[in-house]
């Protein structure tokens, strides 16, 4: 499946799942479909997280439902245009937001750029930070204030969603506390994040205004034609690009992930506990961020974000995510 967060003109924000062209509304189309005898639970609530919490009940009735309307077995009322909807991040506000540093080519480049070695350290934990979760943005328009113009930069990530609560998770286990898959474009303001990284603590206003997520969150079933299974944990080969204004700038696959999620999440979970709406990014992918490439030498003069400037997002079987970057108004 693949769910989704929207809102059209005179509503707040729903809760869906595409299917083709259409979004089926989860919690009208379910009220619909109770009346038949076909669902277990009493209703569905009208935000993906709230459906996560409940677990794989109300997971199970949203599958149904996608199998109904696939069937041509809905009523027509319960389903909204993709093209007539607003689409916002799936998760609009994750209850913790974190992001890992998960490809080995990233990170080799980027530390190669500013004349360091690779460091061991890389190979001996999944690292990751904190970030905003209250930041979170889908499709759309991206508002910058002027310092974050300095050197602004787009980073091409995968995202995940923690689907159960659990703490202290085992590699071998802890795939099954993925709920989905989705893009991520994790906004850094380089001139910003440099200073404040040579106090060793951060990064902070470099990253905390803005991340997207989108367009929607795919769930791992759905993932299984490009599954690579490795002895530590689930990997999927899926090519990641990105582009600038329709120039093609980035080129990555997830399975080059040197860690893979299930041993971040390992790490995570370490003495603390994991709830479901948790986010958690893979890190960026080798070419996957103007730092880098700017580093080495790939754009001279160096290329950084403007105002204005539209940054697609894509990832094979999880779609794509476009924002424009704007100026935030008084």
């Amino acid at each position: 499946m693949k769910f989704v967060t929207y809102s059209i003109a005179g509503s707040g924000n729903r809760a869906g799942i595409i299917v083709g062209s259409q979004i089926v509304d989860l919690q009208s189309a379910h009220r619909a479909a109770r009346k038949h005898g076909v669902t277990k639970l009493g209703y569905l609530p009208s935000s993906v997280i709230e459906l996560l919490r409940i677990g794989n009940a109300a997971v199970s009735d949203a599958k149904h439902l996608e199998e109904l309307a696939l069937n041509g077995r809905l009523p027509a009322a319960n389903c909204v245009g993709l093209a007539n909807a607003t689409l916002l991040a799936p998760i609009p506000r994750p209850s913790s937001m974190r992001d890992g540093y998960a490809f080995r080519q990233h990170v080799e480049a980027a530390r190669r750029n500013r004349g360091l070695d690779m460091i061991p350290e890389f190979d001996e934990i999944p690292i990751f930070y904190f970030t905003n979760h209250q930041a979170i943005y889908g499709p759309g328009n991206i508002p910058v204030l002027p310092l974050h113009l300095n050197k602004l930069d787009f980073e091409l990530e995968c995202a995940i969603v923690i689907g159960r609560e659990g703490r202290n998770i085992p590699v071998s286990q802890a795939d099954e506390y993925i709920a989905g898959y989705m893009v991520m474009n994790d906004w850094s303001a380089r001139s910003l994040q440099m200073q404040e990284m040579k106090l060793n603590l951060g990064p902070a206003k470099g990253k905390d205004f803005a991340t997207s997520l989108g367009p929607w969150l795919v769930t791992r079933d759905e993932l299984k034609p490009h599954l690579v299974q490795t002895p530590h944990g689930e990997m999927y080969d899926l090519t990641m690009k990105a582009a600038v204004n329709g120039k093609d700038v980035s080129l990555g696959n997830l399975k080059d992930m040197s860690w893979t999620f299930a041993q971040i999440i390992e790490r995570a979970s370490y003495g603390v506990t994991l709830y479901p709406g948790d986010v958690i990014g893979s890190g960026t992918c080798g070419t996957g961020c103007f730092l880098e490439l700017n580093g080495s030498k790939v754009y001279d003069p160096e290329w950084w974000l403007y105002e204005g400037d539209i940054v697609t997002c894509s990832i094979d079987a999880l779609g794509t995510l476009e924002n424009k970057i704007i100026m935030e108004t008084p």
